[in-house]
């Protein structure tokens, strides 16, 4: 089918709107949105899970850019209490002070943006977003390696996949699938709160040597005989590769080479 004017301008805004029913109600029960809390909502589109969003729960706010869509979705909503919408760049919203849920059906182009936004806000309970099928997996582990923005959270976010959506289920139809990412603030983190900035700091440590070798990264920060210890007692290989460090093994590499310098 041939694109037409209005599906041109809506990649300009990265819009890619769902309808398929079954995929609304898989992205709402991995968010699993609590009917009391408040829930935000990034990119209300055309109020596909918005209606849903709403049925479920008595608080929502959604923010949409596109000025068009905000109208029609005023219309629509006009006698909504639970629904406030907001016209506007969700990610130059003040995060609330009271704890709150992200969902949302998201631009590709603005994932990073949006991912950091939610990371960033310390009252975040979790965050249900559509990405990229391939943005998903990498953040998520998929492929067996693992990225520095989910290592240095793995602490206090839980990453997951949560599912994945055939491209042919958006309109227009994106040029691949994609993945439901699911962000969740730990019930209890797995170091303590005064420990994560030095952990932080650890990490980055790590994923900024050349070459590659963990060992070889940590090296240039700490003893050689406290890290190739370190590694030891947690069955790492000395030649293991950054990427492939699980994040569970960062933490008790962190917790070993750090306990032994008091």
């Amino acid at each position: 089918m041939p694109r037409t004017g209005q599906d041109r301008s809506r990649r300009v805004l990265g819009q890619n709107f769902l309808r398929d029913e079954r995929t609304i109600g898989q992205i709402v029960a991995s968010a699993r949105p609590d009917p009391t809390g408040l829930i935000l909502e990034v990119g209300a589109g055309q109020g596909a899970l918005t209606r849903e969003l709403v049925r479920r729960c008595r608080r929502v706010v959604a923010y949409e850019i596109d000025p068009a869509l905000v109208a029609r979705l005023g219309e629509e909503f006009r006698a909504e209490p639970g629904l406030r919408l907001v016209h506007g760049d969700f990610v130059a919203a003040v995060p609330p002070t009271e704890p709150f849920a992200v969902v949302g059906n998201i631009p590709y182009a603005s994932t990073s943006r949006i991912v950091d936004w939610c990371l960033d806000a310390p009252r975040l309970t979790s965050a249900t977003l559509v990405t990229q099928l391939e943005y998903a997996r990498k953040r998520c582990g998929d492929y067996g390696r693992w990225t520095l923005r989910t290592v240095q959270t793995w602490p206090w976010i839980n990453w997951r996949l949560a599912g994945r959506i055939p491209r042919e289920r958006f309109r227009p139809m994106p040029r691949v699938d994609s993945g439901i990412l699911r962000l969740e603030r730990r019930a209890v983190g797995l170091l303590p709160g005064r420990q994560l900035a030095a952990y932080e700091r650890f990490v980055a440590l790590g994923f900024g040597g050349v070459g590659g070798s963990l060992r070889a990264s940590l090296h240039r920060g700490y003893p050689a005989r406290q890290v190739d210890a370190a590694l030891r007692a947690n069955r790492v290989p000395a030649d293991i590769l950054v990427g492939y460090v699980w994040p569970e093994q960062w933490i008790s590499l962190f917790q070993a080479i750090h306990s032994s310098r008091r």
